[in-house]
């Protein structure tokens, strides 16, 4: 049986990725029964289904799952050997593919990437912004860019920032409520939770010397995006838990103000994560360094 070509193993990845015929038509730029006689041809030499179509989207059956899961792992072997053999080895080039969390994305990261871009004009950068969690194996990213510990025993990470937390609330809710003296006081005052990845986020755990303590806390409300529960926050709604890098500015002009500081919480720092392999390429390494340069991070 002939094997797979880059080309056809570049098609399904895309399809996969898309979980659609016509969105993997559009960027192919060729029509929808175009593709789906592509796959048909696939499928029929492999003598396989690999996936399930239904009018709208298309789902991996088990071997498309294992097709897929190899596919990756070949055109990044393959990218590799490429760069490594090519005579302009010592300079970046290719496609980046990118993933960052849909707020600082969109307001740190694609700023930077703009900057990138001028010094780096023979790599393409692609940008996903989404605050869900994603594989990066399964969906071909090069690096995920993210706050917190590492999502996947798959992946290795870099660190590009620390990035400490605080309790924090306005002064016009501290002045009408006071100033929590302990971790357990703050049962009995308004917090606002920030809701991530369907980690409920009503828990909260401080420390002081070698004692943790948990607290489970409670307020009016709650919100799965970072902004929002910030700008509640600078509205006098209650105490909020974010990092250094969302409230310094507002920490230094007043605004809100450090609520129980002699207590710490786990930090968020910032994460360059990639996939596990033994030689990133040249474009990955000359990025993530581009981030470690930038935020000052070691």
């Amino acid at each position: 049986m002939k094997s797979s070509s880059p080309s056809e193993l570049e098609f399904f990845v895309l399809l996969a990725r898309h979980a659609s015929l016509s969105v993997t038509a559009r960027e192919l730029n060729v029509t929808p029964p175009a593709v789906t006689k592509r796959l048909a041809q696939l499928e029929q030499r492999l003598g396989v289904r690999l996936v399930n179509r239904t009018t709208r989207k298309v789902s991996l059956t088990s071997e498309g799952e294992t097709y897929l899961s190899h596919a990756v792992r070949i055109l990044a072997e393959i990218g590799a050997m490429e760069e490594l053999v090519s005579s302009s080895g010592a300079t970046p080039r290719g496609l980046l593919r990118v993933n960052a969390t849909l707020g600082f994305g969109r307001t740190t990261i694609a700023p930077l990437i703009s900057v990138f871009a001028r010094l780096h004009p023979d790599v393409e950068v692609q940008l996903q912004l989404t605050d869900r969690p994603i594989d990066l194996v399964e969906e071909a990213f090069d690096l995920g860019i993210r706050f917190g510990e590492l999502p996947d025993s798959r992946l290795n990470a870099r660190r590009i920032m620390p990035n400490r937390r605080f309790l924090c609330a306005s002064p016009a809710y501290l002045k009408r409520f006071g100033q929590p003296a302990t971790p357990g006081e703050l049962a009995r005052h308004h917090c606002i939770v920030h809701r991530q990845n369907n980690d409920p986020g009503a828990l909260w755990r401080l420390t002081k010397g070698r004692k943790t303590e948990t607290v489970k806390v409670a307020g009016q409300l709650s919100s799965n995006d970072g902004d929002v529960v910030l700008n509640w926050a600078l509205d006098g709604h209650g105490i909020l838990m974010r990092s250094e890098w969302d409230l310094a500015k507002y920490l230094e002009s007043g605004r809100l103000q450090v609520v129980l500081p002699d207590y710490r919480i786990a930090p968020a720092d910032l994460y360059a994560f990639y996939p596990s392999q033994r030689n990133l390429s040249l474009r990955v390494r000359v990025f993530i360094d581009f981030l470690v340069e930038r935020f000052g991070g070691k």
